[in-house]
Order: C-alpha cells, then structure tokens, then sequence
C-alpha cells in the first residue's frame, strides 16, 4: 500500500508512490492535456515537505526554497504544448532554482480541474454552496447545478464574500438564477455548451470579447471572477489530502494575481 511505502518511524512519502498515488487517485491517463501531467521535475527521493501553489512561478519557487520544500505542486507547470522549449530566460532560472534545491514539481492541469472532490470546480462549488447536478463540455470538464442565490445580485455577493474579489458581471443582475453552471480557469469557451446545458448564469474565471456578445445575445448571465482566484482551491484540498494520507508537512503560498 501507499502507507507501507513510508519510511519507518519518518513523516512523509517516496517520490516514487506519491507519483503513483497522485496518478490513480487524479485518473490522469483520462485526460488529453495540454501539459503533462504528473511529476515534472525530478527531485529528492523522499518527500516530507510540500508546498502548493496556482502557479510555479519564479515567487513561489522561491517561498518553497524559502520553508525547504521537498515537492512542489502547482496546478499550472511547464511545457505546454506549442511554447518555447528552450531552457532560456525565465525557464532556465525556475529549472535552475528547482535543481539546485532538488525539489520535486508536481503539476496536474485538467485532471485537477475535473476531480469530484479535490478538484477545482468541486472546490469553488463547496464555497459558493452549489449542489451539483451533472457535466457538461469537453471531457465533463464543466458542472452544472442548483444555488441558494436568488438573483445574480446574490450570487455576485457569495462570490466577492467567499473570493475576496468583484466578479465581472456581463448580464442583468437581478436576473432570476434557476440554473448555475461553472468551469474555474480560461473556460469562457464552453460558456455556449453551459447555455446548451440549460445555465441561467455560467462562472468562469476569464471572459474573452466575443463572450460578452454571447452573453447579451442568449440572456445568460456570465461571471468572470478570476483565473487565480477561481482555481486557488484544488490545490490546497489535494495538499491537504497528502498530508492526511502520507504525513507530510502541507502548506499552500498564495502569489497573489489579479488575474
């Protein structure tokens, strides 16, 4: 088992069954993605300390140098497909701080995003009190559902209350809500499979120019309430869930972005 992997009388896991642990229980073989998913960094063999994060930027790198993180985990990583794969500029000095410190990077983009718990849109459901109901959109990614808020007014409340962040509205704010439906992150794009799927309103994290005239068009109501803000709770649920299962020290760094 994952717990007969420990180290005898230690806290902590092999990277060897966290990567395995982490694959299973995300189903990342389900996904197609832009990135890969899993362990994109080799690190130390052995994982006490974890630090999560949004993002592995050069700042959060740096604060898991910082508390002497063994693994990183992020839910945006590195080599995304079609980008620059040369270890120049600003990849060389995150590549070269994360070798020198022998630290893990962990990074899971669409099955995070997707996972019935753990995931981003479950995370973001369990803060706006959202019952979900079923899937919608490409690879499931998207839920819809039920919500106590009467109007869109209520609900641009509950999001600046549990986000600490103004949503940006496109629609009518006292629209009646009688369906909600949401994606965390850039998923403006399946904002029209949220209308197909019956969303009275839709959240997502983005909002592109021509979302805008989709949502006066159609009468549904679209939330923008931040890439960051939107996508900041899988990661701490999955580095909770380690620290339950394997017992290593958890802390999430948040690098704020507006964004």
């Amino acid at each position: 088992t994952d717990q007969a992997m420990m180290k005898t009388g230690e806290q902590g896991v092999t990277r060897e069954a966290l990567t395995t642990h982490l694959a299973g229980t995300l189903d990342i073989n389900r996904f197609r993605d832009y990135c890969p998913n899993g362990l994109q960094v080799e690190g130390k063999p052995y994982i006490s300390r974890l630090v999560t994060g949004v993002t592995a930027s050069l700042d959060l790198l740096e604060a898991a140098v910082a508390v002497g993180a063994d693994a990183v985990m992020v839910h945006h990583g590195y080599f995304w497909r079609g980008e620059d794969s040369r270890v120049v500029g600003t990849r060389r000095r995150r590549l070269k701080l994360l070798l020198d410190h022998e630290i893990n990077l962990y990074a899971y983009h669409l099955p995070l995003d997707a996972h019935p718990e753990l995931g981003n849109n479950a995370q973001l459901a369990a803060r706006l009190g959202f019952e979900a109901k079923g899937r919608f959109g490409e690879q499931d990614l998207g839920w819809y559902g039920d919500s106590a808020a009467q109007t869109v007014a209520d609900l641009i409340n509950q999001v600046q209350q549990a986000l600490g962040r103004a949503p940006q509205l496109i629609g009518d704010p006292t629209q009646r809500v009688t369906r909600v439906a949401w994606c965390t992150g850039a998923a403006q794009n399946a904002f029209e499979q949220a209308i197909d799927a019956g969303a009275t309103v839709y959240l997502s994290g983005e909002i592109s120019e021509q979302t805008v005239h989709l949502a006066r068009e159609s009468g549904v109501a679209y939330l923008a309430c931040g890439h960051h803000a939107t996508e900041r709770y899988g990661v701490q649920a999955l580095g909770d869930h380690l620290s339950r299962q394997f017992g290593v020290d958890h802390q999430f760094v948040d690098i704020p972005n507006p964004v």
